[in-house]
């Protein structure tokens, strides 16, 4: 089976790309299960805060489990910011079944979306009580994945056409594994 690890910048698009994926994997009748990193990281690990140590921790959590769905033949989506290249690698030093999904869209895409109004307030004056210090890719870094197995750009594809790249992507994979 396959561990798919979804990595990109708030709001580019992960969690409705892995849930729509999901839904035509399970039409097909495939087993398939979707860690969504910012829902397991409030239920599971309440305790991790957004210092780099705690980012890398949650996510090799996160991947620790995705590879236990795995291992009982379940393709896991692992749909999270997933910020640093040294942790993509260790992920996928697993084995060949781990494939690494940039979804890519650029900031001025994602200021305009910003569901979350995570950008509007990471762009607040300094000393602003609304602030974020911390928002990956504009006051946080956000390390480009050097070989990404598959690359999703979302700065102008509709929802459906990024969906079917990534479910045809992990069809592929699945028939050449």
């Amino acid at each position: 089976m396959l561990l798919i690890q979804l990595t990109g910048l708030s709001g580019s698009g992960k969690s409705t790309i892995a849930d729509g994926t999901r839904t035509r994997l399970l039409e097909k009748g495939l087993p398939v299960e979707v860690i969504d990193g910012d829902i397991y990281r409030n239920k599971l690990y309440p305790e991790l805060c957004f210092s780099r140590e705690e980012r890398c921790e949650n996510i090799r959590r996160l991947a620790w489990l995705a590879n236990r769905f795995v291992s009982h033949g379940v393709i896991t989506l692992l749909a999270a910011i997933n910020p640093f290249e040294e942790v993509r690698r260790e992920i996928k030093a697993n084995g060949p079944h781990v494939k690494t999904v940039w979804i890519r869209c650029d900031l001025e895409t994602l200021m305009k979306r910003d569901t979350k109004q995570l950008y509007r307030r990471a762009f607040l004056p300094e000393g602003h009580p609304d602030k974020i210090l911390n928002l990956t890719g504009v006051n946080d870094p956000f390390e480009i994945p050097e070989k990404a197995d598959l690359i999703v750009d979302t700065t102008f594809e509709v929802e459906e056409i990024s969906i079917g790249k990534l479910y045809h992507f992990i069809l592929n994979t699945l028939e050449t594994a």
